[in-house]
């Protein structure tokens, strides 16, 4: 208001000087004629009509200025600001602007006005940029906590997924042992088997060489015990599958199964929550 006033000051001294200049040049005889005094006053209104064209000219080409300097200042802050035409237009808003210019910048009083008046602070002191500046700080304690806490559940999930391959493996090396321990009391039936076979093919032999007359005899013994391997056979083969299923019913088999089954769950958890997480910290390294 300081500097529109001194320019409308100065502008009018322009307008004054136009009348004057007027006087000085154009009335220095007594009486004119209508045609000498429409020509004096046409050359006026060309004059006055230039400085007003200049001064509005002037005047909203300066308030252009003022205002693109408001909006680069709120583009460096992200604000979006937002005007009404219709308030220039307010009577009682205008009246109290000129209120305003009367009582507060009187020319007696201007030099302890400037002294006693309290400044603006600039923008990037304070109010909104001390706000920006507290989101801003907010965020990135807000993304820092969540990056620990991604680190944490990445490391919670590389030790549930390494107590997953010890289980596994204890699971592997204890079936193993259980399958060398049916193997060996299978390989020592089947010895004894084969052993028994080979006395009773011995003593039929011997037999035979001995008394011809009880070869059939020695052969329905042969079938016999051909039949009683095949029996034992078989009886090994339900002996070791009831084996194998007193070994799935036992308390370390169930219990392996059940932490293999609590880890694959806590597995899938922690990748959903991480999932979750990443997803958190895209969207607030896009907004920073």
């Amino acid at each position: 208001m300081r500097f529109a006033r001194s320019k409308r000051a100065l502008r009018l001294k322009t307008i004054d000087s136009c009348f004057q200049d007027l006087k000085d040049s154009r009335l220095m005889e007594e009486t004119y004629t209508v045609d000498e005094v429409s020509d004096m006053l046409d050359g006026l209104q060309v004059l006055v009509r230039g400085e007003v064209e200049m001064e509005l000219i002037n005047t909203a080409h300066t308030n252009v200025l003022l205002l693109r300097q408001l909006f680069s200042q709120a583009e460096k802050f992200y604000l979006r600001l937002q005007t009404d035409i219709s308030e220039l237009e307010n009577r009682e808003l205008l009246e109290q602007v000129a209120e305003f210019e009367k009582t507060d910048f009187k020319a007696n009083s201007k030099v302890n006005q400037e002294s006693s008046k309290p400044k603006l602070a600039p923008l990037n002191e304070g109010g909104v940029s001390e706000l920006l500046q507290k989101e801003i700080s907010r965020l990135q304690e807000d993304n820092g906590k969540l990056k620990a806490r991604l680190r944490t559940l990445e490391s919670q999930a590389m030790s549930a997924l390494d107590d997953k391959s010890k289980a596994e493996r204890a699971l592997k090396d204890l079936q193993k042992s259980q399958g060398d321990q049916q193997s060996a009391i299978h390989a020592q039936e089947i010895t004894n088997l084969e052993g028994t076979v080979a006395e009773m093919q011995a003593d039929f032999e011997k037999t035979l060489n001995a008394n011809v007359a009880s070869q059939k005899d020695l052969q329905d013994c042969l079938v016999s015990a051909k039949h009683d391997l095949l029996r034992v056979q078989e009886q090994l083969s339900l002996a070791e599958k009831e084996l194998e299923k007193k070994f799935q019913q036992t308390a370390a088999y169930r219990n392996m199964k059940e932490i293999l089954t609590k880890k694959n769950e806590q597995i899938k958890d922690l990748r959903k929550r991480l999932q979750r997480y990443s997803f958190s910290i895209m969207t607030i390294t896009e907004m920073l």
